[in-house]
């Protein structure tokens, strides 16, 4: 007994006969057994072993995760990764896919248009060709293609860019409703019509630009909700916006000399006569 229990004698409060007896504590067994190897992580940033169950370690304070792992019953991580549900995205509308709606396209009319107005504001600044050979300066006369040809030249930075990107975007908003022939009919109307118009009324012409054409497909895009607004339906479109952009390529003249109002006046007028039987129709 002696070797398995030893005595101690404390003083307590009160009498000094009184004293207790208290068996002496075992030594705790650091060598425990779990079942298993021992879980632990290392610290990326000062490779300690630390647990597992920590969000940051508590000898550098690196941020270990975002958030500690949930266990399950028998205290083992639970946690599972979750994938990342693919984004949802509709495939483009084949041809006779929805009876009544056309099948989407690039509108490759518009594109191949805006090209040829940006090589005709490029080309004739180069040794292959002069602005003479491609602009009207003058009566066309035998020379009656540059009819065609005039309407891609510009000689004004300023000028192409409004010209070509009211073309890009009404042009495509047009392709996209109708298909590529009324933008192109509107081009021929409102860009080739107006500087044949324009080289008719003067004797000495100067004409190049696609300002009467950019003006045709505006209109011809904005009737159909002009039409809407005065049955009183709404309307999608931005006729604010379209009224600003109109504006500015109806005063071009007023900053480019070889523009001309008579391109403009052409280009409302085809616009108008193409764009109403459109938007009488039911798009394709």
């Amino acid at each position: 007994m002696l070797a398995l229990r030893r005595t101690a004698q404390q003083a307590v409060p009160g009498p000094a006969s009184q004293t207790f007896e208290r068996p002496f504590a075992t030594p705790y067994n650091r060598i425990v057994s779990t079942g298993g190897p021992d879980l632990f992580v290392i610290c990326k940033s000062c490779g300690s072993e630390v647990s597992p169950y920590i969000t940051e370690c508590p000898y550098c304070g690196n941020r270990l995760r975002k958030r500690a792992p949930k266990l399950d019953r028998d205290g083992r991580v639970a946690e599972r990764r979750r994938r990342r549900p693919p984004t949802p995205s509709l495939p483009r509308l084949r041809r006779g896919e929805i009876p009544g709606i056309r099948a989407e396209s690039r509108p490759y009319v518009t594109i191949s248009l805006v090209l040829l107005g940006f090589v005709g504001c490029l080309i004739w600044r180069t040794s292959l060709l002069d602005l003479r050979d491609l602009a009207i300066v003058g009566r066309p006369g035998a020379d009656w293609w540059k009819l065609f040809t005039a309407p891609f030249t510009y000689d004004n930075t300023g000028y192409a860019f409004v010209v070509l990107a009211t073309i890009a975007l009404y042009g495509s908003l047009l392709e996209r409703r109708h298909g590529p022939l009324p933008v192109l009919v509107l081009f021929l109307i409102g860009g080739v019509g107006g500087t044949a118009a324009t080289a008719a009324a003067y004797d000495v012409p100067v004409v190049l630009g696609a300002n009467g054409a950019a003006l045709a497909m505006l209109v011809a895009w904005a009737i159909p909700d002009l039409l809407s607004v005065r049955a009183g339906e709404e309307i999608e479109g931005d006729l604010l916006g379209t009224a600003a952009i109109a504006i500015v390529v109806a005063l071009m003249p007023l900053a480019v000399t070889h523009s001309s109002w008579i391109s403009d006046a052409v280009g409302v007028l085809g616009g108008t006569a193409v764009g109403y039987p459109l938007a009488r129709l039911r798009p394709a």
